[in-house]
């Protein structure tokens, strides 16, 4: 048992289970992977007609993902419990900042995502079931997953490490066709003398902002830390594979799209692996990419219905009113953790309201993420006499690296998207509300106790 100090103990799963590096690591690839790198290309090469400047923006946004991984892996070996951002911010500033972030991913932050990647289910789906209707897919893989999950642990780890691997096989298996059998276009990936322009561009950074959002999911291992095998060990292998492994395959797949597609069938389109999918394998592309996406899909729901429930469990462990969601079954799962994460993802398909949500938590994400990367840097300097079983690589710059980028993005939100910026911040208010109320009742428990206090 790793102990934690005044915030508990890491426990395994009972019945002797624990996640390993490699389900870990197919957690990350999983959660990373979903439709934006299938879609975002053709609002790229609008404005950045360059082979080699789009693979160097999808080179920067992995590079970024990276100096992220590395300052959460030293935080998550420091302090090796679930719940990501909750426990982060909690240990680095004050349970109150905990609680913010725990709020915000506990109710909406994963079943916005796990909505929208259902609904994306369904419709992709339509390809491969003409009459199917695709709400019904969509609800239908999410209590698929769900009941997968609460399974428990080993049930959750053979499902995850299987479907990641198809998926993984799948992508690959495209990537070979289009190199083999497409017919090559002519785009150059070897840097031009013009693509300075490009890359100093305002689409460039502009574009940045969209990429990161394709790498979003690189911190998922961090959710489950103490389900995992010496996390110390295996928690930064996790993060640092994982997010290597989708770095590689974002860039491949939009070489494999430039290297098949004309530039002027891309341009402006959302469907841009269909198109294509049409050009290297004909008629039946479309099909063929549908199945694909809807295969790497369930991966992603099923990584995300693991996840985002231990955050609500944590917080059940620490706070007296949210017990209930603390509880586990005798196979480890989280029962009533995960059923509230399904009724309101249900809810979202149902209403459609799941895309309003994501444009709202976008920044109250962003704004979890900076602060924890910029805990790193306060703990160094407040707390140096800390255990730091790992240290982050390159530290001070990549966490530098990270903040400037994501603080560019939240700057992006709140020019581009003021509004839903604006009620972002208010559900982030209204979880510091919730947590006055429950402080005032004395409902938080001495577990949530930053290191600054201890």
């Amino acid at each position: 048992m790793a102990t934690l100090g005044t915030g508990g103990t890491s426990k395994l799963p009972e019945g002797g289970s624990a996640v390993s590096a490699i389900v870990a690591t197919a957690i990350v690839v999983a959660d990373m992977v979903g439709v934006g790198v299938f879609t975002s290309l053709g609002f790229q090469v609008k404005d950045i007609p360059s082979g080699f400047a789009i693979l160097l923006l999808w080179t920067v946004g992995g590079i970024v993902a990276l100096c992220g991984v590395f300052s959460y892996s030293e935080l998550g070996a420091m302090f090796p419990r679930s719940s990501g951002e909750y426990n982060f911010l909690n240990r680095a500033y004050h349970p109150a900042f905990g609680f913010l972030a725990g709020w915000v991913s506990a109710t909406v932050g994963f079943a916005a995502p796990v909505a929208l990647a259902a609904m994306a289910f369904g419709q992709y789906g339509k390809s491969v079931l003409p009459d199917a209707p695709p709400l019904a897919l969509a609800i239908g893989v999410v209590w698929l997953v769900s009941l997968v999950q609460l399974g428990g642990v080993r049930h959750s780890s053979t499902f995850q490490l299987i479907s990641t691997v198809l998926k993984v096989a799948l992508i690959v298996a495209f990537l070979i066709a289009g190199f083999v059998i497409g017919t090559p276009q002519p785009v150059s990936f070897t840097p031009q003398f013009s693509d300075f322009t490009h890359v100093t561009s305002a689409p460039f950074a502009i574009g940045l902002v969209f990429v990161m959002y394709s790498f979003s999911g690189w911190n998922a291992a961090t959710y489950i830390i103490g389900e995992m095998r010496t996390p110390q060990q295996n928690l930064p292998r996790a993060l640092l594979a994982g997010t290597l492994i989708v770095l590689v395959l974002y860039v491949a797949l939009n070489a494999v799209f430039l290297y098949t597609t004309p530039v002027d069938k891309l341009s402006g389109q959302l469907d841009v692996a269909r198109i294509s999918g049409s050009h290297i394998f004909g008629e039946i592309g479309g099909r063929i990419v549908g199945a694909m996406i809807c295969i790497g899909l369930v991966s992603s729901i099923s990584a995300m219905m693991w996840i985002g429930p231990r955050v609500m469990m944590t917080m059940g462990e620490d706070i007296p009113a949210l017990r209930v969601f603390a509880r586990k079954s005798s196979n480890g799962a989280p029962v009533h953790a995960i059923l509230f994460q399904l009724a309101v993802a249900s809810l979202m398909l149902f209403t459609r309201s799941f895309e309003a949500v994501l444009d709202f938590i976008q920044f109250g994400l962003l704004f979890c993420s900076f602060f924890t990367v910029f805990g790193v840097i306060k703990l160094r300097i407040t707390r140096p006499e800390l255990p730091r079983p790992y240290r982050a690589w390159g530290y001070p710059i990549t966490p530098v690296v990270f903040l400037l980028v994501t603080g560019f993005m939240m700057y992006y939100l709140l020019i581009d998207r003021p509004l839903q910026s604006f009620l972002g911040i208010l559900i982030m208010i209204s979880g510091l509300v919730i947590y006055a109320i429950f402080h005032k009742r004395a409902d938080i428990s001495p577990a949530t106790a930053s290191p600054s206090r201890e």
